[in-house]
């Protein structure tokens, strides 16, 4: 299952799809879902859904997790070929001044830029400590003139994401682009694998959303379809096992899969979420059974997209499950697949218990 999951993410970390351009991405998921015996289908956001069967008069269950990432978009063309781009999601500002950058113009003629940096012999004092705002960035894709830009297809409104790149490092852990949220994506392959071939399960529905860097879109829009009564949202959280970031929680990479037990945006978005008692127990006690450490997170200045998918219909019962990561929004983040292999085994377990005598109600989970 390991070398699955690193095969599946090493794939997709490949695979330019910025928020509200998922094509290639989805199409990619489509085609192993299609392997497993699924059908899908895609709304007219972009999400893709496939749904399995089960048993009848247990709650349904939507497992999902977002398929685009965060980038850029063309604003302009200058006379000298040079791009000027505005930010598409959370982009890390002071991390941005030489990346490499991929310009997103069509499957086979994707353009390769850099993002410029001042030459450091002409940098003054006063400039090496500053964070250049993104306004005054530029891209440099080699073109001499805004005609040969046009003519290579970058014009305003075209995609621009991190250069897609992968890297192996110690350990089994992986380095790379979109870590957030292509790992939940191959996960949700695998349990789809596991749940095709098990006997006892509720109705799952499998939805790669869109659009969750740009305001958490897609999966609301499915969810008022579906209607679940549970739903379970995989995505980073955020290691804490680093100098920098030892002051936020105890999330250890390595040290298995994680659960939310709260999460608040509190920049601009006021949102988050609390998890529903019964899915903080059920996944407790499941790793209990298999013998698997489940980390707890608690954090503010992050959100997903259950924070809007709770609020459906009459409510549906929310938890935000996920893996430990390192550097989240940076061109490279780091991930360790043996987190993603035990969230598999976890959810596949978690989601198999789920029958008709499995109750919602508040008041079989008073504290």
């Amino acid at each position: 299952m390991r070398e699955r999951l690193k095969e599946l993410l090493t794939d997709l970390m490949q695979i330019p799809g910025l928020s509200g351009y998922e094509g290639r991405v989805r199409r990619y998921l489509k085609e192993r879902l299609v392997e497993l015996g699924l059908t899908t289908r895609t709304d007219g956001l972009g999400n893709l859904t496939a749904t399995l069967d089960g048993a009848k008069g247990a709650p349904s269950v939507m497992l999902f997790t977002h398929m685009d990432q965060l980038g850029f978009i063309v604003r302009k063309v200058e006379a000298n070929g040079l791009l000027r781009v505005e930010r598409l999601g959370g982009v890390p500002e002071r991390a941005l001044p030489s990346q490499a950058v991929t310009i997103c113009v069509g499957e086979g003629r994707d353009v390769p830029g850099l993002i410029a940096n001042k030459s450091h012999h002409a940098t003054t004092p006063d400039e090496k400590y500053k964070v250049v705002p993104y306004m005054d960035l530029y891209i440099d894709a080699g073109f001499a003139s805004a005609d040969e830009a046009k003519a290579a297809g970058v014009e305003i409104g075209v995609p621009v994401v991190y250069r897609p790149n992968v890297i192996e490092l110690a350990n089994g852990r992986i380095a790379g682009t979109s870590v957030d949220d292509r790992a939940g994506c191959a996960v949700i392959v695998e349990v789809a694998r596991a749940l095709v071939e098990a006997k006892a399960r509720p109705t799952v529905h499998f939805v790669f959303s869109v659009q969750e860097e740009f305001n958490l879109r897609g999966a609301l829009t499915a969810a008022q379809v579906l209607k679940p009564d549970i739903s379970i949202q995989l995505d980073l959280l955020l290691a804490t096992d680093t100098p920098d970031m030892g002051y936020r929680g105890d999330v250890r990479m390595g040290g298995g899969p994680a659960m939310s037990m709260y999460s608040f945006h509190g920049r601009g978005t006021l949102n988050g979420t609390i998890p529903h008692p019964a899915l903080v127990t059920l996944f407790d006690r499941t790793a209990a059974k298999l013998k698997m450490p489940l980390q707890r997170s608690a954090h503010t200045g992050a959100l997903t997209d259950s924070a809007y998918v709770q609020l459906v219909e009459g409510g549906v019962a929310s938890i935000d499950l996920g893996f430990p990561m390192r550097y989240s929004h940076s061109s490279l983040e780091v991930v360790d697949p043996a987190d993603l292999e035990a969230l598999t085994r976890l959810l596949v377990a978690s989601i198999g218990a789920i029958d008709r005598n499995f109750s919602l109600d508040r008041e079989d989970y008073v504290g």
